[in-house]
């Protein structure tokens, strides 16, 4: 049997982190939550993507004696757990569907010598009498519910099976300690988490729900298609997820990409189980490095190098929402969350809420309760609409405070701080958003962009991939790099009569034609290769400078 002997000590705990998961110190929140448990408290945790929360409960399992149960929802997430505690020398097992008699025979023999640490099950396992007769026989110090959310009616990824959890409790021979997490949860769903759970005078610790290093933006392309094939040419080479609604959007989508040679695979229900596994890994090991997949894919998966998340189609609630845009930068990293709306997705989310096609492990229960998320769609559709700052909307919803802007997302209340920063001072800026850099010069509305464009050579420094004539508006327009001025002006008057940009204030995106390098003298007419004309959405160019937050220093004047 497999024992630890420790005491709890604040020493104890740090060299036990040190030691299986390679940590220095706790991360925030992390410390009290475990004193709780090691306490005997209960404790529900509300703590982003990647803030750490298997720690919490993977950490008291090692202290405490006896069997730690973790209830988690998907297979994939039991085993990239489990793999990787095994690993590192904890003894850790899974019971579910993916195991063979043979192997389901031997994990119950070894739980029943109490050879295991950590018993990660699904939650339909907890009615299961043959495993109800084992852990009777078994002594449980800890029961861990991961996903906690899952719980709740009133959240996003309601399994009624989350529901039996209590039941499963009040069968034990002794009560264990509880301990619920979750990344996501409004005030609404974690009193729905404790009073399910039966948690009795829980610690609840809520670390904050804001991501500063993603960056939120919403486009409103005519072509949904056109424009997700940029978002991900623009960050070529990095990893990312394409979020579609239906079957058939991923499909569509995953065969387009592909077709334009794009390294994509997909992921939904309709899929056998063994080309859901062998996708899965082709994306997690980046053999393919774009995943089109319906919201069957994320929860719990373990790639932490996700580097931009595109939803195609709008989610139906502010938690769907951030749930899976919090899947981009786990690692840290800058990344960005994109949602493509156009009028039609408010009655394609109405649709599915009220048939629960897009969940694809509905029952009738949970089809009835989705019905009612109807206003959770209205808050979803203000948040494609509003001008205010995005971040701000999404913690609002979570009832945190922030500041009115973020100068981190793509909307005009946060790239105003960028218009007023460049107004100011008549200088060329640059900085970097998805990969790309870019060199911003500024004009007044009144002169408009052509006069910039065609006022003659400029010298660039520090240029690493893109040159942007800008102008203080956020409309912009790629067009290839030896059309004229008068050309230009107008493909503007055109595309301002049906609506795509407003006249006054748009800026002409233009791409270095190959053999052009950094510092080069270049001019309007001869800095571009071939490119088509298409409309472009404005975060890829103000919101390279308005990402973070950080506006950069000047580097240059404007030559004339």
């Amino acid at each position: 049997m497999w024992r630890l002997c420790y005491e709890g000590s604040t020493l104890e705990k740090r060299t036990l982190l040190k030691k299986f998961f390679g940590h220095s110190a706790f991360r925030g929140g992390q410390e009290a939550l475990i004193d709780a448990i090691l306490s005997g408290r209960d404790v529900l945790g509300v703590m982003p993507t990647g803030g750490g929360k298997s720690i919490c409960y993977q950490i008291p399992a090692l202290m405490l004696p006896g069997l730690t149960i973790v209830v988690s929802p998907l297979i994939s997430l039991m085993k990239d757990q489990v793999a990787a505690l095994t690993e590192v020398g904890v003894p850790a097992a899974f019971l579910n569907s993916s195991l063979s008699l043979e192997q389901l025979r031997e994990t119950y023999a070894k739980t029943a010598k109490e050879q295991y640490k950590l018993l990660y099950v699904a939650p339909e396992r907890l009615e299961n009498e043959s495993f109800l007769s084992l852990i009777s026989h078994v002594p449980v110090s800890l029961l861990a519910v991961d996903e906690a959310h899952c719980i709740s009616q009133w959240g996003q990824d309601f399994r009624p099976s989350y529901l039996k959890i209590a039941d499963f409790i009040a069968q034990l021979p002794t009560r264990p300690v509880v301990a619920a997490f979750t990344a996501t949860a409004t005030k609404q769903v974690r009193a729905d988490i404790i009073s399910q759970l039966g948690l009795r005078n829980p610690l609840l610790n809520i670390t904050g729900f804001d991501r500063p290093n993603l960056y939120f933006a919403v486009q409103h392309p005519t072509s949904k298609l056109a424009a997700t094939l940029q978002l991900v040419r623009e960050r070529d080479g990095k990893a990312g997820i394409v979020y579609c609604n239906t079957r058939a959007s991923v499909e569509r989508v995953c065969e387009f990409l592909s077709d334009k040679g794009i390294a994509a695979t997909r992921y939904h229900a309709g899929l056998s189980e063994e080309e859901r596994h062998a996708n899965q890994d082709d994306f997690r090991f980046d053999r393919k490095t774009v995943m089109v997949a319906t919201n069957a894919f994320g929860m719990g998966i373990d790639k932490s190098n996700v580097s931009f998340v595109i939803h195609y189609n709008m989610p139906k609630s502010i938690e769907a929402y951030y749930q899976e845009a919090g899947r981009a930068g786990r690692d840290g990293a800058e990344a960005d969350c994109i949602l493509l709306f156009n009028s039609g997705d408010v009655q394609t989310a109405r649709f599915l809420i009220n048939n629960g096609s897009d969940n694809e492990e509905m029952d009738a229960v949970q089809r009835e309760e989705v019905r009612r998320q109807d206003l959770g769609l209205r808050q979803m559709t203000g948040y494609c609409k509003t001008t205010d700052c995005l971040r701000g909307y999404i913690l609002s919803y979570f009832g945190q405070s922030h500041p009115e802007t973020c100068g981190c997302c793509g909307t005009t209340a946060c790239l105003a701080l960028l218009n007023d920063a460049v107004k100011k001072g008549g200088v060329m800026a640059s900085s970097s958003v998805g990969g790309l850099s870019g060199a911003f010069i500024p004009v007044s509305e009144d002169e408009g962009m052509i006069a910039a464009a065609s006022s003659g050579a400029l010298t660039l420094d520090k240029l690493e991939a893109m040159t942007c004539v800008c102008s203080v508006g956020l409309d912009m327009i790629a067009v290839p790099g030896d059309t004229s001025a008068e050309t230009i002006s107008a493909i503007i008057a055109d595309e301002a009569a049906v609506g795509m940009v407003n006249s006054k204030t748009t800026a002409v995106r233009l791409i270095p034609a190959p053999g052009k390098q950094v510092g080069d003298e270049v001019s309007f007419g001869g800095l571009l290769g071939a490119a088509p004309i298409m409309p472009v959405h404005p975060e890829s160019a103000a919101g390279f400078i308005a990402r973070g937050g950080r506006i950069p220093a000047p580097m240059q004047s404007l030559k004339n």
